[in-house]
């Protein structure tokens, strides 16, 4: 498997603009994107955002490849009970995967091991097999039992990225919060960008 290859998800915590916004700078690094969608976050991007998301799998992979001019067979998109995906097993998932965001219900069925559908099932297979998993939660405030879950998946050897912009980097615009998360998604998954300078950089 390239490790250029990503598999992100997409749940239905609000903050759907960091989930699209990562995968628009995935397929711009010429990143491989295995996309999964949950039903809650195809309400929540047409609540969110502009787009009208089709409801099918094949429908949406078609779409966000026109929408973000991907190569043919640059992104993939798998429905939540396809379990031949490669994202399914150990023998086929990528190394690295991103929940974005993350919703707390979620984050409590990675954290349980649920594996009720493919989301949950390719989370699983990254703790089981030792991989990179990012999880973006995006709550507030947060309960005892969101804390709880975060702390057990750290433990798990995960790594949680609360979807809360700084402001250090003076942001003029949406926009530019946005790229300050996506921005520490790209760092922890090794990809340089130009989304926001580095601590101590030029930050005029």
């Amino acid at each position: 498997m390239s490790e250029k290859t990503i598999t992100l998800a997409i749940t239905g915590a609000s903050g759907a603009q960091y989930g699209l916004r990562l995968l628009e700078c995935l397929l711009a690094q010429q990143c491989k994107v295995y996309v999964m969608i949950s039903r809650a976050a195809q309400v929540v991007i047409n609540t969110e955002t502009d787009l009208v998301l089709p409801g099918t799998p094949s429908e949406q992979q078609q779409f966000l490849t026109d929408l973000y001019n991907a190569n043919e067979g640059q992104l993939r998109v798998f429905g939540r009970e396809q379990w031949m995906a490669p994202v399914a097993s150990g023998s086929g998932a990528p190394s690295r995967m991103v929940v974005c965001p993350c919703s707390t219900g979620t984050l409590s069925a990675i954290a349980c091991g649920a594996s009720n559908n493919l989301i949950e099932r390719a989370a699983d297979v990254a703790l089981k097999e030792r991989r990179q998993l990012i999880l973006v939660p995006r709550e507030a405030p947060y309960s005892e039992i969101h804390l709880e879950h975060m702390l057990k998946l750290t433990r798990m050897g995960a790594v949680v990225i609360p979807a809360s912009p700084g402001f250090y980097n003076k942001p003029q615009s949406v926009a530019d919060m946005i790229d300050f998360v996506v921005a520490r998604i790209l760092n922890q998954l090794g990809f340089s960008h130009a989304l926001m300078p580095a601590w101590g950089g030029d930050l005029s």
